[in-house]
């Protein structure tokens, strides 16, 4: 899969001066609507998240496609990527890229809850990970950056091109023992449990974690 327009579009965003100063204006806003009065590292440690979290769709786009080919979903994963890519460069989205930083955050919740939910069916069917990074930590954090009704939207979205990519059913396939045979045998980073996770664990000040 080809990222670089994604990547293009992330990288002149954060080349914009206004992008910071704008993430934390949205990140005081949301921290004080759950009852948090985060200080300026705390709002700093949560932009380092947000720009993290777009950082990644590229690299793990990419990723999630080359397991998949590799393991058989080649078909089911094209139709899910051509979704996703179709929404970063549509502006008609459910927060419209017009809005700056701020229309990059559904874009990149959308790309990464449909990869993490890839991942979670074949992790269901086989006992291993898609790809090496668990997401959901990172994902229900944004979930609550982004806000309702927007993440009800981009959730109904995700769960309609999963369905209509037919991936339960090709998962399931998958998981015959003659295709497990060859699964094994081929098997490389998909053997692997999440080995990192964003720091969501900074992001307490903030009211976006829930206590220990």
């Amino acid at each position: 899969m080809d990222t670089a327009q994604i990547q293009n579009i992330i990288s002149n965003q954060f080349a914009d001066p206004r992008s910071a100063s704008d993430l934390q204006k949205l990140l005081k806003v949301v921290a004080e609507r759950q009852g948090a009065q985060p200080n300026a590292k705390e709002l700093a440690h949560g932009s380092s998240f947000i720009y993290n979290y777009l950082e990644q769709v590229p690299y793990l786009l990419t990723v999630a496609w080359t397991s998949a080919r590799n393991v058989g979903l080649e078909t089911e994963v094209t139709s899910i990527l051509k979704m996703v890519e179709s929404y970063w460069i549509e502006d008609n989205d459910v927060i419209p890229d017009s809005l700056g930083i701020f229309g990059l955050l559904d874009d990149a919740y959308c790309s990464l809850l449909s990869m993490q939910t890839l991942s979670d069916f074949y992790r269901k069917q086989s006992g291993k990970h898609l790809f090496p990074d668990d997401l959901t930590a990172a994902n229900n954090v944004m979930r609550k950056i982004i806000g309702e009704p927007y993440t009800t939207q981009l959730d109904e979205l995700v769960t309609e091109a999963i369905a209509d990519a037919g991936v339960e059913e090709a998962v399931k396939w998958l998981a015959s023992p003659e295709k497990q045979q060859l699964i094994d045998s081929q098997a490389t980073i998909w053997n692997h449990g999440p080995v990192s996770q964003l720091p969501v664990s900074q992001l307490k000040g903030l009211g976006l974690t829930p206590d220990p």
